[in-house]
């Protein structure tokens, strides 16, 4: 019995042990304490901007198009003496393509040939009006003798009437011919009309460019048969000078009235993404277009393309730079909004009465008495009264306050347990015989891995 009572004792001290293991385990994983997340204040340039997307376009494009139908024969050939092709470079009046003239060369001989039939229908019809002419005078001298020779009974009765009625039917004779005059001559101008159509068609069968520039697209082959209309007689695509770009940027309705002519502009394309471009907003288009209950505007920029390294419809990045300060002291907006609670204030260093409580900051705007906090010794908060600037982003412009360069803002608050703020320690420090990057090398790093200008490292 003694035995058994003292199996079950052992029994229970055991599990008792691993009871009370449990528990000492669970309380120490539990155990946690609260950590301030912070970003350094930084020195830099600070952009407000409207972002936006857009599509490269030669300044000028001429569309040639063919006036008349018919079958391409040949192109002509660019300043180089090449044939016509994609990005040839061609001057005003350089053939660009022949096409088949035969139906209108004949075309042609035939109005020549109507006019030439006019011309001799006029020469045939004033000599008809010069015969009925003379024949009227024959018939009018008959009737003045008649009317001499009657009353004196030297002529018959028969021989009188004759005579007036010859006399009366030449005068009308002549109305006709004059009439048959006139419609022959009639005939001539529709003939030259028909003349000058068919020499006109003939020239047209002969492309040629209008303008200086380069061909941006070729739209036809030799041999294909070209149908003259509104919707398909467009041959060439003519960039007049690729020297001048234009990027037509389409901006959301909210940010329209922040775009204002001569607004500098900074774009990049996918083509070269180490590289910036400089622009000027030229002109807003009036004409907005409404995509999904969106309405967008399209916002001409126009940028110098003298080395013509930004080729015809590249897609473009674009900042519209609003305002921009040079080598501003900044800070993390969500700096801004942190509002600590009262037993994390370090009592050493109470917090100024004007300071207001932290608030949303909106892009854009100006306002000031804002307040940031820093980690004191005793691993509590102090506030910093600070005036603030210009708003960009995530990023905000201190303008004046007791804050420098490289001081720790806190950003928010949150509880990790011992091991975690341990790991997160060492990997902050990170290797001592590793050169830290400075605050501007820092600002450049973040903008070639996508943060926008004047973004601060990420929290620690």
């Amino acid at each position: 019995m003694l035995r058994k009572n003292l199996k079950y004792l052992i029994v229970a001290l055991i599990l008792a042990a691993i009871i009370a293991g449990c528990w000492i385990g669970c309380r120490s994983e539990g155990k946690s304490k609260l950590h301030f997340l912070t970003e350094a204040a930084i020195r830099g340039d600070l952009q407000d901007t409207i972002a936006a997307s857009g599509t490269l376009e030669p300044e000028e494009l001429v569309n040639v198009g063919a006036q008349v139908s018919g079958r391409i024969m040949n192109f002509g050939t660019d300043v180089e003496g090449k044939p016509i092709d994609f990005g040839s470079e061609v001057k005003k009046g350089m053939i660009l393509a022949n096409i088949d003239e035969v139906l209108y060369s004949a075309a042609l001989k035939e109005a020549q040939a109507s006019k030439m039939q006019a011309e001799a229908a006029i020469l045939s019809s004033a000599a008809n009006v010069k015969q009925v002419r003379a024949n009227l005078a024959l018939a009018e001298h008959n009737w003045s003798r008649a009317q001499e020779l009657y009353p004196k009974g030297a002529m018959a009765k028969s021989e009188y009437d004759s005579a007036q009625a010859d006399y009366l039917s030449k005068s009308a004779n002549i109305a006709v011919a004059e009439a048959e005059q006139e419609k022959a001559k009639a005939q001539l101008a529709i003939a030259e009309a028909a003349m000058v159509k068919a020499e006109r068609n003939l020239s047209y069968c002969v492309i040629r460019s209008p303008e200086d520039g380069v061909v941006v697209d070729r739209r036809v082959s030799v041999g294909q048969t070209l149908v003259s209309n509104m919707s398909a007689s467009s041959v060439f695509l003519i960039a007049k000078d690729l020297k001048k770009m234009q990027v037509w940027v389409a901006v959301n309705e909210a940010d329209i009235g922040g775009i204002v002519k001569g607004m500098p502009v900074i774009f990049s394309v996918d083509a070269f993404p180490d590289q910036e471009f400089q622009g000027t907003v030229k002109k807003v288009r009036l004409n907005a277009t409404m995509s999904q209950n969106v309405v967008t505007y399209v916002v001409e920029v126009v940028t110098d393309n003298a080395d013509r390294k930004l080729l015809p419809y590249l897609t473009a990045n674009v900042r519209f730079i609003k305002r921009e300060s040079k080598n501003a002291l900044q800070v993390p907006n969500a700096a801004l909004r942190f509002q600590p609670a009262p037993d994390q204030i370090d009592s050493r260093f109470p917090v100024p009465e004007a300071a207001p409580e932290a608030s949303t900051v909106t892009p854009g705007k100006r306002s000031r008495n804002r307040m940031v906090w820093t980690i004191t010794d005793k691993g509590l908060l102090r506030g910093i009264p600070v005036t603030i600037g210009m708003i960009a982003g995530s990023q905000v412009e201190v303008l004046s306050g007791d804050l420098k360069e490289g001081d720790q803002v806190v950003t928010r608050a949150v509880e990790l347990s011992e091991e975690e703020i341990s790991a997160k320690k060492t990997a902050s420090s990170g290797s001592p015989f590793m050169p830290k990057l400075p605050a501007r090398n820092r600002m450049q790093l973040n903008k070639r891995n996508g943060g926008g200008p004047g973004s601060g490292p990420g929290p620690r």
